[in-house]
């Protein structure tokens, strides 16, 4: 039998089950092309309890063509108005940031990976020694990638999005098929933002069942109700983006949390693992319940009686539902009213 892997190791950090949830920064295009900013959001982010800060590697031209013609300007959604190229030319971060961004990262103790949307940017990744790679949505169905990625031997953290059963399905047999067990996937609806009624979070345990992988949450909701919801659900990683203010208008910042909104989830996903806990069934009796007392004195030898003995509370005598085999038997010695009953006090 094929082994897989219910853990992965990203930096220091191991993420699965058991494990704490792993939380990660998405800095997406919010940078705004401005290396300070990306200073800062780095930053931010470690401030806000992430424990990773997540890049985008990719050029305009490694994902579309400069084209002018319909097939490549968008009609809907949040990017309506633009032309692909264009869109892609403006979010993109400069490759030559990636070595400085790491360097700087790791310097205050925060993992830094990204996701490689061509060869080339593989190569970068592999060549700087990014403890992960990310394969985004849109690329779930680039298996080219995915092997290119995967044959790294570098931990494979894969966004589901729009992908269908049979494209996940071919997704994971890729990446396996490289002998790399250290995969993880990330459910993720792939609208901007996404509204709750679209997350279907009761996949992720379906998607562990079915990969026998850790499996995560990538999020593009509004707040953090969902990302909680989905570590209640047993999500191992959620992927938030991640800006240092809405009013800073880049492509994605307007579903992204600030510093401030990251620090409430990552306090409340702390707390509902606290509250998760382990499966337990309290094994000592609670004093707060029912038991039997005497509500008379009892002399020795003198028959228990339902007059005589009642339920109530304090829970420390014998427990209620012993009330009936009691009733007629004798008092080994003399109870005092208010003495709960024993086992030992019973003839």
């Amino acid at each position: 039998m094929t082994f897989f892997n219910s853990t992965i190791k990203i930096g220091q950090d191991e993420i699965g089950e058991g494990k704490p949830v792993y939380l990660v920064a998405e800095m997406s295009a919010n940078h705004g092309q401005d290396y300070i900013k990306a200073v800062e959001i780095i930053h931010a982010a470690k401030e806000a309890g992430a424990n990773a800060i997540k890049l985008q590697t990719y050029s305009a031209d490694s994902l579309t063509i400069d084209c002018k013609t319909d097939d490549f300007y968008i009609k809907k959604g949040p990017w309506k108005g633009q032309y692909m190229y264009d869109l892609y030319k403006s979010a993109m971060m400069p490759w030559e940031w990636h070595v400085d961004l790491k360097a700087e990262a790791e310097k205050i103790g925060l993992t830094i990976f990204s996701a490689p949307f061509d060869a080339t940017a593989v190569e970068l990744l592999q060549e700087l020694d990014f403890p992960a790679m990310k394969i985004a949505s849109p690329e779930l169905i680039d298996l080219d990638l995915i092997r290119r990625a995967a044959n790294s031997g570098k931990p494979i953290i894969i966004s589901t999005g729009p992908g269908t059963l049979s494209e996940i399905n071919e997704a994971v047999k890729v990446v396996r098929e490289t002998g790399n067990q250290n995969l993880c996937l990330l459910k993720c609806t792939s609208e901007y933002p996404a509204p709750y009624e679209n997350m279907h979070l009761r996949t992720i345990p379906d998607m562990k069942e079915k990969y026998l992988c850790p499996v995560g949450l990538s999020d593009h909701s509004i707040g953090v109700v969902v990302p909680i919801a989905a570590v209640a659900l047993g999500a191992c990683m959620i992927e938030k983006h991640f800006v240092l203010s809405r009013e800073e208008k880049t492509a994605d910042s307007f579903f992204s949390l600030t510093p401030e909104e990251f620090g409430l989830m990552t306090r409340s996903i702390r707390e509902a693992e606290k509250a998760l806990g382990v499966v337990s069934y309290p094994q000592k009796s609670d004093p707060a319940r029912r038991s039997l007392y005497a509500v008379n004195d009892i002399a020795e030898g003198e028959s228990f009686t339902k007059e005589n003995v009642r339920n109530l509370r304090p829970g420390l005598g014998l427990p209620p539902k012993h009330l009936n085999e009691i009733v007629g038997r004798k008092s080994r010695r003399s109870v005092k009213r208010g003495e709960p009953l024993y086992w030992n006090m019973i003839v």
